[in-house]
């Protein structure tokens, strides 16, 4: 519960599959490494130590991502959110909204504006991925008013130009695997936006090449904070605003 009162909304793992997957790897070379201190004898059981060590790492990170998603993520929302210029009447997009982590705190910041959160609801990126659950933590974080959820692709925005004040994404371009893909979006982000709108995307792959195309597109005063390290692997926030 926050200090409104208000509870906290329940934002998921991020990459379940992925901390699955290091899970049990790591688990597998630590049972390697139980097989080849037994089976050798002497000095030759140092050849024990390297599953040993491969196995940690894998589970070291399976448990840093864990944390990641529910604590580290939160750092960085307050850092990309905060390098907007508020007033409290934006009309906001998220891109890739998710559970509704950045697009709920966005409303926060909001008196008289609305947050709307777009995604296509893969839970292989987040687990329990779904609309309702969105909308159900906005409740919880006390701004179901402010917030709005479309079933939408990056890709293919299903809003007007030169329609939103503010325009974020936390973690979510990167899974358009194609870079003309990406630019598709990036060039659909940047119709949207109002002009003298702004973006702040954060991510932790691509960022140059957003920063890049952000400014081939013609935006104005594009920065590149970071790299963060609140969450695995560190993650970058390319601004901007449409002139």
């Amino acid at each position: 519960m926050d200090k409104t009162g208000n509870q906290k909304g329940d934002y998921g793992i991020d990459a379940p599959g992925v901390i699955r997957n290091l899970a049990l790897i790591g688990i597998v070379l630590l049972l390697l490494c139980m097989g080849t201190f037994f089976a050798f004898a002497g000095a030759w059981r140092w050849i024990g130590t390297i599953p040993f060590l491969l196995g940690l790492i894998c589970l070291i990170e399976a448990v840093y991502m864990i944390w990641s998603s529910k604590v580290g993520k939160y750092y960085e929302r307050e850092k990309l959110l905060d390098l907007v210029p508020w007033r409290g009447d934006e009309k906001v997009l998220d891109i890739g909204c998710g559970r509704g982590l950045v697009l709920n705190a966005a409303a926060k910041r909001l008196d008289r504006g609305k947050a709307i959160g777009i995604d296509i609801w893969n839970e292989q990126d987040q687990s329990g991925n779904h609309p309702d659950v969105t909308l159900e933590n906005a409740e919880r974080e006390g701004v179901r008013e402010r917030v709005e959820v479309v079933s939408a692709d990056a890709r293919d925005i299903p809003f007007s130009d030169n329609e939103f004040d503010v325009i974020v994404s936390s973690l979510a371009l990167h899974n358009i695997y194609d870079k003309d893909e990406r630019r598709k979006a990036l060039g659909e982000i940047f119709r949207v936006l109002k002009p003298g709108g702004h973006f702040a995307i954060l991510d932790f792959r691509h960022v140059d090449e957003y920063a890049a195309i952000f400014e081939e597109l013609g935006a104005t005063g594009v920065q590149i904070a970071g790299p963060h390290y609140f969450i695995f692997p560190p993650v970058r926030i390319v601004v901007g605003r449409k002139p």
